[in-house]
């Protein structure tokens, strides 16, 4: 029997014992290096550095036993005081979806979203309860990052097409759930 390095957190549920949302962390905030969880190996692997001055605003990781559309764990940005490190499972709650789709090879779209939340471990956003009481700055600044980190990972146009609240962003979880466990291989 061959023996894995780590334990896999993709498989923990998506919601601790209290309802809370768990997310793995696969790229910390102010990283350029792109982390990625790689379930076959259960472990994090180096996917892509990204270009100078290009780093990722908040820490970015998934929602565990979640399947999004794009084949992939649901995929969410944790608004926290610091970065936490790959493959840290941190405790959150949700405030809002930034909705977006990849343009296709062949121009077809495939919808990927991304979940915004707050660590419940947070100070500094302890206060923020929607994406509705960010900056607008603020929010401007990451959808612009999710509009043009897909083109410097993998070349693809990213289209951005709102953010929208905590009923939305819970709806997209209970879907990805339910994805997860209809997939043939959780039979």
């Amino acid at each position: 029997m061959e023996k894995k390095a780590l334990a896999d957190p993709s498989r923990i549920q998506p919601y601790d014992e209290s309802g809370t949302l768990q997310v793995v962390i696969e790229t910390p905030k102010g990283s350029r290096n792109k982390y990625a969880f790689d379930h076959a190996r259960a472990v994090i692997v180096l996917k892509k550095v990204l270009p100078s001055g290009m780093v990722f605003p908040f820490d970015f990781g998934f929602v565990p036993s979640t399947l999004a559309e794009d084949g992939d764990p649901i995929d969410v940005l944790v608004l926290m005081d610091e970065p936490a490190f790959p493959s840290c499972v941190l405790e959150a709650r949700i405030i809002g979806v930034i909705e977006g789709e990849d343009v296709l090879e062949g121009g077809g779209t495939q919808r990927n979203d991304r979940l915004v939340a707050v660590a419940m471990m947070s100070d500094a956003y302890e206060d923020v309860g929607s994406v509705a009481d960010l900056p607008a700055q603020l929010l401007r600044s990451i959808e612009q990052f999710f509009s043009n980190y897909p083109k410097v990972l993998s070349g693809k146009a990213y289209n951005l097409l709102g953010t929208k609240g905590i009923l939305e962003a819970n709806t997209l979880i209970k879907s990805a759930q339910r994805l997860y466990s209809d997939r043939p291989s959780a039979h």
